[in-house]
């Protein structure tokens, strides 16, 4: 088995009283899709932020690409966040700002100053998500999906090795957010970047999963293929896929 791209070790997190991860042991290989699945406010999204280190971890390793990232200065994360695009949950688009000044964003951020290769490049990341032409438009000029679609032009312009999806699919209808999971395969298959995806959209996970990892109770409780989650025997898996609380109907 290759070494791991992203290695997390023994990760806790507490806010206040509230052990959110008790122990997250995980590891993303380069170049695979791997969704994360679990119930509301069991620690996916958590999860998620300190990968690019967003949040710091109270104990426990995270390893990017081999460097230890846990307890890292603020300073020394830009070389690991460059290599990490983040596509959030509701997009997190600037209103004031048109799409292309909403793209180019995190490239300005990390110091390009040529505008003709910002609108190279962010041209560039619009025709990845198939929004060539739509630079002047703000975001109140375009549908929920399009939106969706600026936010992971912006994820990718950078030209990251990783993309990072926290629930691409909310809000979405199941055409809109079928498009989503084509243009997150293009980019694994085209361009050979990691995915790592949040959802409970349990569709999707069939549609472009290589690995999925089931989050309960702040730890990952179970890995395995597509396939493997469809004979699981795992009763908390079961049952977050079969979408039964345990309730008796009355």
């Amino acid at each position: 088995m290759a070494e791991p791209y992203i290695r997390i070790r023994g990760l806790t997190q507490r806010f206040w009283d509230n052990e959110v991860l008790c122990g997250i042991d995980l590891d993303v290989f380069r170049g695979e899709t791997l969704v994360i699945l679990g119930g509301s406010g069991g620690g996916k999204s958590v999860l998620l932020k300190h990968l690019p280190g967003l949040l710091q971890a109270q104990s426990g390793s995270i390893q990017i690409d081999g460097v230890e990232i846990t307890g890292l200065e603020e300073r020394k994360l830009g070389p690991i966040r460059k290599q990490m695009g983040v596509m959030f949950q509701a997009g997190a688009l600037f209103d004031s700002f048109t799409v292309a000044e909403n793209v180019a964003f995190p490239l300005r951020e990390n110091g390009v100053r040529d505008e003709a290769e910002i609108a190279a490049r962010v041209a560039e990341a619009l025709k990845i998500v198939r929004l060539p032409g739509q630079e002047e438009k703000f975001p109140s000029d375009l549908s929920g999906g399009m939106r969706k679609r600026v936010a992971l032009a912006r994820a990718v312009v950078g030209r990251p090795a990783c993309v990072l999806y926290d629930e691409p699919h909310a809000g979405l209808d199941p055409i809109t957010g079928d498009s989503i999971d084509h243009l997150i395969k293009d980019l694994q298959q085209d361009l050979g970047m990691t995915n790592v995806v949040v959802t409970h959209e349990l569709r999707s996970v069939f549609h472009i999963a290589d690995r999925v990892a089931f989050l309960d109770n702040g730890r990952v409780e179970w890995t395995g293929t597509p396939d493997e989650l469809r004979e699981t025997t795992h009763a908390g898996l079961r049952a977050f896929v079969a979408g039964d609380s345990g309730e008796p109907w009355k």
